[in-house]
């Protein structure tokens, strides 16, 4: 059931989560404990094929069972046995039905050994080779079982509140490596081939059961006598050690936070080809995708790889060795993993860079709540589980779990971590299992929280106003909750009711003392005043920013600028920035660019090139050129990016010295040739003519291959904002043929969908008809990037390649964002379609009233005679 807050006979103010066929989903009853799951597998690499048995070691938990139901989709099953005795059995294709030939009784173990082939899998398990058009693809063999796609390589109770400890048996060509979950305890050799065993002596669901099989480079390290194992395409070790080399010290890290030493055995991360997520986390053997490797160029700015890693690395914990009972709890889990890139960012780089990053995490909620839909975090209302995964569990999971630590406190916050982890330990969790476990260890009653946060969804949205009374001595600050309807505190109002701490900023003889004063906010609007013994320097509404809102400050630009300059809080600071910039004006040019070239903190001042982008006037301009020379790569790329939204000869003139000369910074120097695009196409005075700025990006393109095609895929986007173009048309479609590197490929069909907005209906149609063929690959990167394409595009055609990529593809992430983007395509549409009638009407008025007129004229002349 999704809560939107919003049950009245108004239309809705944000899109429903609940797509056509949703339903509610539960945990199917099971017929017993699951024990133990082995499968012996024997993989046909160059045929794409396996043959192998899964046994399944199960303790009926009730006696009479004579049939059991396993999930098992697409996979041949030759025959099922129960000791020495052939079992009847039926399978439809997705469930796999057992006839027991003897009933079951509770207690009592039985072994079920299914044998069973699979010829060309598309799920589960996938195959990666060479191809006529990429011959230098490495051979690869890996699975991926979250959420529900174990069953589509092994039979198995596919669901996560099956716990069972489990070996992989896998017989491979030589000279590959078969790694998974556990131990290694044994390797046989057999002619050709080569034999692995891998048990997992500690339970885990069935998700979670994983199998890499490549020729990879391997580092060995290890942390406390555990081994840490990296993997990575031959001739990539370095970019391996670069990447993954920190992981030792976030073992340790993540063993002292959560108060629970690592569990497993070993820890193996295998970096793999066209893999379909960042990373898996599967029990003991992370699966991360080979984008994530750095080279020493990409580690200058690249932190990305670098979270992807501690993310995975929490997960052992949060999800493997506590793992949620339903997929409606995945925030649980994920909600951790991602506040752990927090955790970890602090811990590396300090409390400014964590609170920024944490910033990050929130508008990346905030942004899929404004434009995709709004829903409860706890759910269990959908079409698959798959759905679930997006930035309502991720991001605002993370900020959850840092409203938990901020009502507590951090002594509380990790008693109460701590004591969650040890009680669950190898066992299933749900949310009120964490409700309940803060309760215990710590004495509090937080399901105010849950139920704000959580089991509803949204966020307040703050509107803050400050004067200041200098007769009384008082401030007034008024607080507004523009989400919800004035005089409406019903509880379907969307009200939040919080205790927010608002400081009072002094600054005295350049000391910085902010008094924080935590004042109930909890009706739609708030006057509050406060007796100060004089006036303050600034306003600090919600104390270092912890909880999860839209704040717009309307404060008197003084104000604002001292908080800009001297609030300790950066998040603080980049609220200042955007509400300076609204105010307009030379003395918010001022004020930003001071920031821009002062502020302590890089975020801060790549937030205020971006507010300066918008300020039209001669002095932003003039600060954005001085701001290429921060140190920050960051910060360079944020004024490279502003400069492309500038549009003059001078902005023109600095991103093209930027692409001639280069920037240490792969993503500077991508952003400033797409920004060179951005400007050269603007065709305003005093800047070249298309066909020069062209052309200085087709030598980009020819020129500058290297890491994951950032700098080449920059160029490409440059090319699109040429959107009348057919030069540009063809020059991008060159790279989306099937011979050019995946990643720059990609660029490609992004782009595609850029620079169809201007182009005529043929080209449009060509447009198409390349976005179709490409949809038919199968790869998941592929598919998600084509429909971002067509979704940039203003044309019906598009609507109808999204209907069949909706229709024909498996992949429930795919088919939701494809009908998802049939909507805002025919938004589109529709509103260029009413555009146009307007302008059909306005001409058929005018005809009318030039016909009028002309009458008129010849009555009058008639007159005349």
């Amino acid at each position: 059931m999704n809560y939107s807050g919003f049950d009245t006979p108004e239309p809705p103010k944000h899109k429903s989560f609940e797509l056509p066929g949703a339903r509610p989903h539960y945990t199917p009853d099971r017929p017993g404990q699951v024990n133990h799951i082995a499968l012996d597998l024997d993989l046909d690499i160059p045929n794409q094929r396996y043959t192998g048995t899964c046994t399944i070691r199960l303790t009926p938990v009730r006696s009479g069972l004579e049939r059991l139901v396993l999930d098992a989709v697409n996979l041949q099953i030759e025959s099922v046995m129960v000791g020495n005795l052939a079992q009847r059995f039926d399978h439809d294709g997705e469930q796999l039905y057992v006839y027991l030939s003897q009933p079951t009784t509770v207690g009592n173990a039985i072994e079920v050994a299914i044998a069973y082939h699979s010829d060309n899998p598309q799920r589960g398990l996938y195959f990666v080779a060479p191809t006529e058009h990429q011959p230098d693809k490495p051979v690869q063999v890996w699975t991926q079982g979250e959420d529900e796609d174990s069953r589509y390589w092994f039979p198995c109770f596919d669901y996560p509140g099956q716990l069972a400890t489990s070996e992989i048996r896998v017989r491979v060509p030589k000279p590959y490596q078969a790694i998974s979950n556990g131990e290694l305890v044994e390797t046989q050799e057999e002619g050709d081939a080569k034999i692995f065993h891998w048990v997992q002596k500690e339970v885990h669901p069935s998700y979670l059961m994983t199998l890499a099989v490549g020729d990879f480079d391997e580092i060995r390290d290890e942390w406390d006598g555990i081994p840490v194992t990296y993997y990575a395409q031959k001739g990539r070790k370095d970019d391996a050690q670069r990447t993954m080399g920190k992981t030792p010290e976030m073992i340790a890290f993540f063993s002292d936070r959560f108060g629970y030493r690592y569990a497993f055995p070993k820890y193996a991360q295998v970096c793999i080809k066209d893999f379909t997520f960042g990373g898996m986390e599967n029990t003991s053997c992370t699966l991360l995708t080979d984008r994530c490797l750095i080279d020493e160029r990409a580690a200058l700015d690249n932190t990305n790889s670098e979270m992807l890693v501690a993310h995975e690395l929490a997960h052992q914990w949060f999800g493997d060795l506590l793992v949620i009972n339903h997929w409606s709890h995945a925030w649980v889990k994920e909600g951790m993993a991602t506040y752990s890139e927090v955790l970890w960012t602090d811990d590396q780089y300090g409390a400014d860079e964590a609170a920024y990053y944490r910033l990050g995490e929130m508008r990346s909620y905030l942004s899929e709540d404004k434009s995709r839909y709004r829903r409860p975090m706890v759910t269990h209302v959908y079409r698959e589980p798959i759905e679930l995964y997006d930035r309502h569990i991720y991001e605002k999971g993370a900020c959850v779990y840092h409203m938990l630590r901020t009502e507590l406190g951090d002594e509380l916050f990790w008693q109460a971590i701590h004591g969650f982890v040890n009680k669950y330990a190898h066992k299933t969790v749900e949310t009120l299992d964490l409700i309940r476990t803060i309760e215990e260890t710590t004495g509090r009653n937080l399901r105010f929280l849950f139920d704000q946060y959580v089991y509803r969804g949204g966020h307040p949205d703050f509107k803050v106003a400050y004067k200041w009374d200098a007769d009384s001595n008082l401030a007034k600050i008024t607080v507004t909750q523009t989400q919800a309807k004035a005089g409406d505190k019903s509880s379907k109002s969307g009200l939040f009711d919080l205790r927010i701490p608002i400081g009072i900023g002094y600054v005295e003889n350049g000391e910085v003392s902010v008094q924080p004063m935590t004042v109930r906010i909890h009706e739609q609007e708030q006057a509050l005043y406060f007796p100060l013994p004089k006036k303050p320097d600034f306003i600090s509404f919600d104390v270092g920013n912890h909880y999860t809102k839209t704040v717009k400050l309307e404060y008197p630009l003084p104000e604002l600028k001292a908080q800009l300059k001297y609030d300790p809080d950066p998040i603080a600071r980049v609220y200042a920035v955007e509400a300076i910039a609204q105010k307009g004006g030379l003395d918010a040019v001022n004020a930003l660019a001071d920031a821009l070239t002062t502020d302590s903190l890089w975020g801060v001042r790549a937030e205020a090139a971006k507010q300066l982008a918008d300020l039209k006037l001669d002095q932003a301009i003039t600060a954005l050129l001085q701001g290429l020379q921060d140190p920050h790569p960051k910060v360079r790329r944020a004024v490279v990016e502003a400069l492309g939204k500038v549009k003059t000869s001078a902005s023109y003139q600095a991103l093209l010295e930027i692409v001639q000369a280069g920037d240490p910074s792969y993503y500077v120097e991508a952003s400033g040739i797409s920004a060179l695009g951005e400007v050269g196409a603007s065709k305003l005075s005093g800047i070249p003519d298309a066909a020069q700025t062209l052309g200085v990006l087709r030598t980009v393109l020819q020129e500058r291959a290297g890491w994951n095609e950032v700098v080449r895929s920059g160029a490409l986007s440059g090319v699109s904002q040429f959107k009348t173009s057919e030069d540009a048309l063809d020059l991008i479609l060159q790279y989306t043929e099937p011979d050019v590197s995946s990643m720059l490929r990609l660029g490609a069909v992004r782009s595609l969908g850029k620079v169809s907005t201007g182009q005529t209906k043929p080209n449009v149609e060509r447009i198409l008809e390349r976005l179709e063929a490409i949809a038919r690959e199968p790869q998941f990167t592929t598919q998600m990037t084509v429909i971002a394409a067509l979704g940039m595009m203003e044309d019906v055609g598009a609507v109808t390649v999204l209907q069949g990529i909706a229709d024909h593809i498996d992949d429930g992430r795919v088919r939701r964002r494809a009908e998802e983007t049939i909507k805002k395509v025919q938004k589109k549409v529709e509103k260029d379609q009413a555009v146009a009638k307007l302008q059909e009407d306005l001409e058929e008025l005018k005809k009318s009233n030039q016909d009028l007129k002309s009458r008129l004229e010849e009555l009058e002349a008639k007159g005349k005679a």
